[in-house]
């Protein structure tokens, strides 16, 4: 891939604070009330922003880092809650296919570009699989599954599960996929599993605050040296 900007995304602030702590060079400019950062990481050229809890959060960051800010391609880096057997909490999910489990896909599609479900880049993803061989964490390349509620007992998730079949379920990864498929520009989402989306989760995440920093660390030490493979 030839050097180009890279944006760089996540949800929340624990989730881009590991990534800002490796970038040299930094600068910064705030639009719309995200701050994006730019600076180098890896030894490429990167943009990178918090952009928020939600789809229409990562929607607008997305579609700021590609017209504003220049990105050639998009890293969503962040955590999920895990919704297959053939993975655990610590492993990783790579957005193969990318999906709304919450909205009318068939309607969504009858406008530019005319998907109900959205890829992530092939080179991307590849390079994705060898970041994370070389961190020695295991990961599978598969669904993701987005919307705008977080998911955490069991009789939500395993209507999902009914619905689309995903590894994983979070808050941003479709929408930021389908800003990319307007633009013509190559994303992958990376999600490392927090939680396997159910009573626990909710109890883990919600009720007692729980501290991600260990499943933030490998979202952020894959999507390093992904970008060092780009």
């Amino acid at each position: 891939m030839e050097e180009k900007t890279i944006g760089l995304m996540g949800a929340m602030s624990e989730e881009v604070a590991r990534l800002y702590a490796r970038m040299t060079d930094r600068s910064e400019e705030s639009l719309g009330g995200v701050t994006f950062y730019s600076g180098v990481l890896a030894g490429r050229r990167v943009i990178l922003c918090c952009a928020g809890i939600g789809k229409v959060n990562a929607a607008c960051a997305a579609q700021l880092l590609i017209l504003k800010f220049g990105a050639k391609a998009l890293i969503f880096s962040g955590i999920a809650g895990n919704m297959t057997s053939k993975i655990g909490v610590g492993d990783v999910v790579i957005g193969e296919t990318l999906l709304y489990h919450d909205a009318e896909r068939r309607m969504i599609a009858d406008t530019f570009p005319n998907l109900q479900e959205f890829h992530g880049d092939p080179a991307m993803i590849a390079a994705a699989e060898a970041a994370c061989a070389a961190e020695g964490v295991r990961y599978l390349v598969g669904r993701i599954a987005t919307g705008d509620n977080f998911v955490g007992d069991s009789a939500t998730k395993n209507a999902i599960a009914a619905k689309c079949a995903p590894d994983c379920v979070e808050m941003e990864g479709a929408a930021v996929a389908h800003v990319a498929a307007k633009y013509e520009t190559p994303c992958v989402v990376l999600r490392a599993m927090s939680d396997d989306a159910d009573e626990n989760a909710y109890e883990t995440l919600v009720v007692k605050d729980f501290d991600i920093t260990e499943y933030c660390d490998t979202a952020a030490r894959i999507c390093e040296e992904l970008i060092r493979r780009l």
